[in-house]
């Protein structure tokens, strides 16, 4: 048998076939969605390779597919079907959220938004857009890196505010160290932020840094 082989009781395939694809581990779902492995390695070792470079799976959302293909094993066909998958399940996801999420509260945001911000390695700023019932009608991560007011542009997060039809913000960005507390930079990007949404007609509710299972909410904090 062929190492790239693996016994039938084992294969995802299968598995799935015999107790439905919720008994399906994470690296089981890649594994089904690569479908092959190489010469010398199981299709399974190289999707546990995957996850073991994404150790949060959330991280995956926001992977090029130069960095899918760093993973030993995964080439642009490989590559192109991950973040195919991964972009159906954001879109399925989004149809899903604007049907059911209203935001009454910071802590009904950051139930949302916290599996996703709270263990990456980068500074994402993310928005959430909700109509004049404060139903979420969409949501996106506009910038990836440091949070500074020359890169969060207002003019960019409420073009597409404006092109949603929104009637308000949430902003929301994430602190790799794991510590909430704002920086000055925080504090000035959500000033700017604050006074375009006023101009422009579309209140900012909120500004809420994600720290590791915390949150500090500026609005609350009287911060604008």
């Amino acid at each position: 048998m062929l190492v790239n082989e693996i016994s039938e009781n084992e294969k995802p395939r299968e598995k799935l076939q015999n107790y439905g694809i919720e008994a399906l581990s994470t690296s089981e779902l890649v594994a089904l969605i690569i479908e092959t492995g190489t010469k010398t390695e199981s299709v399974l070792t190289i999707a546990n390779r995957i996850m073991m470079k994404f150790k949060h799976i959330a991280e995956m959302q926001y992977a090029s597919i130069e960095e899918f293909q760093l993973v030993n094993g995964i080439g642009i066909a490989k590559a192109s079907k991950i973040m195919a998958a991964v972009e159906l399940g954001k879109r399925i996801s989004l149809v899903t959220e604007q049907k059911e999420i209203v935001i009454r509260c910071p802590e009904d945001a950051v139930k949302l938004v916290m599996p996703e911000l709270a263990f990456l390695f980068q500074e994402h700023f993310h928005c959430i857009f909700l109509n004049t019932k404060n139903q979420v009608i969409y949501r996106q991560t506009i910038f990836v890196g440091g949070l500074n007011a020359s890169i969060v542009h207002p003019r960019e997060v409420f073009r597409l505010a404006l092109r949603k039809s929104s009637a308000s913000i949430m902003c929301f960005h994430n602190h790799p160290s794991g510590d909430p507390t704002p920086s000055s930079e925080d504090l000035l990007v959500t000033k700017r932020l604050a006074e375009a949404g006023n101009i422009v007609g579309i209140t900012l509710l909120d500004h809420i840094i994600i720290g590791k299972n915390k949150y500090i909410s500026l609005k609350e904090k009287g911060y604008f």
